[in-house]
């Protein structure tokens, strides 16, 4: 089974690439080929590519609290958890609960949707490995936020002055 790495170049994105497909260069951008889906990086979308896309969500925050000198105890009570669980969620055991996730960010001084972006798209990833999805299924799921969010666009009131 092929697997996601980081590879890096001097003067490139760091991009992610199944082993067994090759990686191409178009006009400054990097071509990633994931099945019948291919995908297009600009060298400004390097900062989006983090270390710990490759970890899961509980990972993540095992990272964050030994980065930061934090004891699972010490974690665990700034997040109102015991550290039994909070142990069972680093270690993929247990989910973690997407209310606390503002504590979280608190705690680490995070911007809570880069840990929103972690932490659901680790159950994204989770969901579509489970039920053995394509690649695909992103793009689809893509189209169907624009469409939920041009659903939802508020039209502002438009007033005709008739006094003319």
């Amino acid at each position: 089974m092929a697997h996601l790495q980081n590879r890096t170049s001097r003067n490139t994105t760091q991009v992610l690439q199944k082993s067994q497909f090759p990686l191409a260069r178009k006009k400054n951008k990097k071509v990633i080929h994931f099945q019948k889906s291919v995908l297009y990086l600009s060298n400004n979308d390097k900062s989006k590519l983090t270390s710990q896309m490759k970890a899961s969500f509980g990972e993540y925050i095992r990272k964050l609290r030994t980065e930061n000198g934090m004891t699972l105890t010490q974690l665990a009570a700034q997040l109102e958890l015991d550290s039994a669980n909070l142990s069972k969620i680093e270690n993929g055991k247990r989910e973690f609960d997407e209310k606390r996730l503002e504590k979280l960010a608190t705690v680490f001084s995070l911007k809570l949707d880069d840990i929103k972006t972690e932490f659901f798209s680790d159950l994204f990833a989770k969901k579509i490995y489970e039920n053995n999805c394509s690649m695909e299924t992103l793009m689809v799921a893509e189209e169907k936020v624009n469409y939920l969010k041009s659903k939802n666009v508020k039209q502002g009131e438009i007033k005709f002055n008739t006094n003319e």
